[in-house]
């Protein structure tokens, strides 16, 4: 595995071939999996996340916006792709990729079937998303009666599947909340069957619900954070392995006295004789200040390096006083022994957003196959 000549995200697409297979043998063979790549594939690349999983024979995709698809089919993706949260002025677009839309109130239903209507669709597949507890997106229970009234007599659209989001399927404290997610989905799929004369798919499951609650896998699972590494528990995460791992490399290295300040606002000062290094990656790239002046660690030469003084938009500075190093060594922030879990705890946030974070200007390397 080559050094780092500059900052780089590496990508390992074993990695995610590991990750799909271990989820993929949680569900039954039956089973359908949907890979969510959207936010570029948590930070890494959509487009060769997406050819990889393909490869691997993952039956759909789900990204949250109609762009992120629109991407998608122009590479050359081919599988089903759900978009999240589609909003009505990206209709048409989506329906000329063959993008699935959810459909998640009254409003976007009333105007997906106008859309649908106005470019000669029939039986368009949508996902039907209802809201059992997580309170963000979907249909109330309630509204079963009227999604029927509105697809009366209609042909422009076919209920393809039908769905929720579990809002705590990762903190067994609150299985029990759960479980009630899960029953009040079984209600709802249950009572809409019959009026709408087929099954269409059912899909609950993302990744941490693979895990703790395989009973209720139905036809489909989704998983976003496990295909990257992360199963939201220390005993999963062992089983994963992490797709990305970010590195940069040291600048510059200076020697300063005591009393000297580094960076801006003065907001580290030395109390004796140290040794710091200037790496070429900050807040732009998505190490936000949070991660400053002592709250968080990076790697040099496996030994830990404190972040200090304010992060910059492009540079920060560490503390390598009692690491033998030299300008030009590579750094590691997270990836493969060190768990972007554990550097975002430092800044009390997740590895979602931290990964999702890291900005497009930083350069991909894919290794792997």
């Amino acid at each position: 595995m080559a050094k780092a000549q500059e900052t780089v995200l590496e990508i390992d697409l074993d990695a995610l071939a590991h990750n799909y297979r271990y989820l993929r043998s949680k569900v039954a063979p039956e089973t359908k999996f949907m890979a969510v790549v959207k936010a570029f594939a948590y930070g890494s690349d959509a487009t060769k996340i997406a050819f990889k999983l393909e490869t691997l024979g993952v039956d759909y995709f789900s990204v949250a916006y109609v762009k992120e698809g629109v991407a998608l089919r122009e590479a050359g993706i081919s599988r089903p792709i759900l978009v999240l949260q589609p909003q009505p002025t990206n209709f048409e677009a989506m329906i000329e990729s063959c993008l699935e839309p959810s459909i998640y109130s009254p409003r976007i239903l009333r105007l997906f079937l106008a859309a649908a209507q106005k470019l000669d669709q029939k039986k368009y597949p949508v996902h039907l998303k209802f809201n059992t507890g997580l309170n963000r997106l979907g249909f109330c229970e309630n509204d079963v009666a009227h999604i029927m009234e509105c697809l009366s007599d209609r042909d422009e659209i076919k209920v393809e599947a039908i769905f929720s989001h579990l809002a705590a399927s990762d903190d067994l404290d609150e299985a029990r909340f759960t479980e009630g997610q899960i029953s009040s989905f079984e209600k709802i799929t249950t009572a809409f069957h019959p009026k709408l004369g087929y099954r269409p798919l059912q899909h609950l499951l993302n990744t941490s619900g693979i895990l703790n609650y395989p009973a209720a896998q139905y036809d489909m699972v989704r998983s976003g954070i496990g295909l990257y590494g992360f199963g939201n528990e220390a005993k999963f995460d062992q089983e994963l392995k992490p797709v990305a791992t970010l590195k940069t490399i040291i600048s510059q290295i200076h020697r300063i006295e005591p009393g000297e300040s580094v960076g801006y606002n003065r907001a580290f000062k030395a109390n004796g004789h140290q040794v710091i290094a200037t790496l070429p990656i900050g807040h732009a790239d998505g190490i936000g200040r949070q991660y400053g002046n002592g709250a968080t660690y990076v790697f040099v030469h496996d030994k830990k390096a404190m972040i200090i003084g304010n992060v910059c938009m492009d540079m920060i500075m560490i503390d390598i006083t009692d690491i033998e190093c030299k300008e030009g060594d590579e750094v590691l922030l997270f990836g493969k022994g060190a768990s972007a879990e554990n550097f975002a705890a430092t800044a009390n946030t997740i590895s979602y957003e931290l990964l999702t974070g890291i900005s497009q200007r930083v350069k991909r390397v894919f290794i792997g196959h």
